[in-house]
């Protein structure tokens, strides 16, 4: 298979093309293999070529769609359209759908999907809830403010430029706010609300602590995401930093939400077409995209 490789750290020019990748063995688990057609292209593979010492994944693209090649328990026959989650990759029969057009189908697993997961397992989303998503204008965030929106949800959105704040309040946001340090201190000056029932953190790291402080009492905060960069959370205290009753969790999880997000998808309940389509041999101009911070939403690559 054709596959984009990161071998060290480095900038842009460093993702190399590989047009003939050795593929997996079907997985005898009655799991579905299938063969990329599009993939998207994630913040973290931005992060990744740049971390010191070595790079923790080496392939680029976290979730794909393409059709079935194999499929060992006999679910899927072979072309059946699927997507799926890294790569040319072995996946849950549950997670598969196919009724979109490739290039829309490659924008949702990561982001819908595990957006639903957050919401509304990690954090436990309910119709009224006050919810403050740092990020909100990151796809991921775009994707979180659809689904909490229509769940019923009372949003604040940060983002870094102001110039996206009617954006994302077209998209149902009650409040817009400008993302960086000291955001409990702004918000508290300008009179607006600074603590919420659930904190979505997309910033990361950099953020998180911070965040903390804007939970209420037996509220909740799921760290999902790294637009901030990967650098580890330095002389965390949770007994000094941390208010008692607050919830903290983490999404890593390649165990995602519901199907019915891409149904949704294609009824035109959620606009989730992605912001720009790159050719295989375009994935330096891709990730040059993400680091100077041009990327307005989701963005695939194309396979073949």
């Amino acid at each position: 298979m054709k596959a984009i490789l990161i071998s060290s750290p480095g900038p842009p020019r460093k993702p190399t093309h590989r047009p003939q990748h050795p593929p997996p063995d079907p997985d005898p688990r009655h799991r579905p293999h299938p063969h990329p057609r599009l993939w998207h292209q994630p913040r973290r593979d931005a992060h990744a070529p740049r971390r010191v010492g070595r790079v923790s994944v080496p392939m680029s693209g976290i979730e794909c769609v393409g059709t079935v090649d194999a499929c060992p328990g006999g679910e899927f026959v072979p072309g059946t359209p699927v997507a799926a989650v890294m790569g040319y990759t072995v996946v849950r029969v549950g997670n598969v759908e196919g009724v979109l057009p490739w290039a829309e189908l490659a924008a949702l697993p990561e982001s819908y999907c595990t957006a639903w997961t957050c919401l509304f397992r990690n954090l436990g989303l309910k119709m009224g809830q006050r919810l403050l998503i740092r990020g909100a204008s990151s796809a991921f965030g775009r994707a979180a403010l659809n689904l909490a929106v229509d769940a019923g949800a009372v949003v604040t959105a940060t983002t870094r430029s102001e110039g996206k704040f009617a954006e994302l309040k077209a998209l149902g946001a009650a409040d817009a706010v400008l993302e960086g340090a000291g955001l409990p201190g702004r918000l508290r000056e300008s009179g607006r609300e600074d603590r919420f029932d659930a904190v979505l953190e997309l910033v990361g790291n950099s953020t998180v602590v911070e965040s903390l402080t804007l939970v209420k009492r037996d509220g909740r905060l799921c760290l999902a995401g790294w637009l901030g960069g990967l650098d580890p959370i330095k002389d965390f205290n949770p007994l000094l930093q941390m208010a008692s009753g607050v919830h903290f969790s983490f999404f890593g999880s390649f165990v995602f939400g519901t199907p019915d997000i891409v149904r949704a998808v294609a009824d035109g309940k959620f606009d989730a077409k992605p912001f720009k389509v790159f050719k295989f041999d375009e994935i330096q101009e891709a990730h040059r995209y993400m680091e100077d911070g041009r990327a307005r939403g989701k963005m695939v690559v194309v396979v073949d």
